[in-house]
């Protein structure tokens, strides 16, 4: 190789070839490995794999395809097919450690009489993108009603778009960009939970900041979710109840 007086070797090559360059096995053409390919990844995805799952994914074949899948895997073994989950038809497809896993939960759920809310401690909050596999609702479970569907806000698996578990169970939609939320839950303990787990996405600085200006399609000041924000520690602002990351 040729240096210069700089002591630099001189370029004998594009500089859009440079870097390091490795040989990627070729792509499976034969369909049938390739649809159970998708079949596993879809399995350990979404732990139990129904026909909303597997339309929200875009698979080529659809659920046809993937349900003579599953049911070449069941009768050798690799899968299980059941009633797993309420309301989803029987349609389900999941493996033996998910089932027994979704065994030692106890579904019961334990409601006083007065008041109708679960007086069992709350559980972790998760915060997710709408879009996520981890989130069933709009793929596997559909939306839950909201307070502010009548005035033309619906969730939807959009880019942007958060939602907010407890336990489980949806209790809040974050609109892309923060401004609009929608509420599912009129429980005090699940909305101080929700609430917390918003608070966390600026203390952990995940976002710069939120300022939340609508609640169920009307103003936020006023609104009974805001006392919530107030103690997650949101600030009420003309333009909203805001949380920005401290420096």
């Amino acid at each position: 190789m040729y240096l210069p007086r700089g002591g630099m070797p001189a370029r004998t090559s594009s500089p859009q070839v440079a870097g390091r360059w490795s040989l990627l096995p070729e792509r499976v053409a034969d369909p049938t490995v390739r649809a159970h390919a998708t079949a596993d990844v879809l399995l350990e995805r979404y732990g139990v794999l129904t026909r909303g799952s597997v339309q929200s994914e875009g698979v080529p074949g659809g659920f046809a395809l993937m349900y003579r899948v599953l049911t070449e895997f069941e009768d050798r073994g690799r899968c299980r097919r059941g009633y797993f989950v309420d309301s989803l038809g029987g349609a389900q497809f999941s493996t033996t450690d998910v089932v027994d896993r979704l065994r030692s939960f106890d579904t019961d759920r334990n409601r006083s009489v007065g008041d109708g809310f679960s007086h069992e401690p709350v559980g972790k909050a998760v915060v997710l993108a709408s879009c996520d596999p981890a989130n069933p609702y709009g793929a596997a479970l559909p939306w839950p009603k909201a307070a502010a569907e009548g005035a033309g806000h619906r969730p939807g698996r959009k880019a942007g778009a958060l939602v907010v578990l407890v336990d489980g169970e949806l209790a809040l939609y974050l609109e892309r960009g923060g401004k609009t939320l929608l509420t599912f839950t009129e429980d005090p303990a699940v909305r101080t939970a929700a609430a917390a787990a918003l608070a966390g996405l600026v203390h952990d600085r995940r976002v710069d900041s939120l300022v939340i200006d609508r609640v169920n399609g009307e103003s936020v000041h006023g609104n009974t979710f805001a006392g919530f924000l107030a103690e997650a520690g949101f600030a009420a602002t003309p333009k909203g109840f805001r949380l920005r990351s401290r420096p």
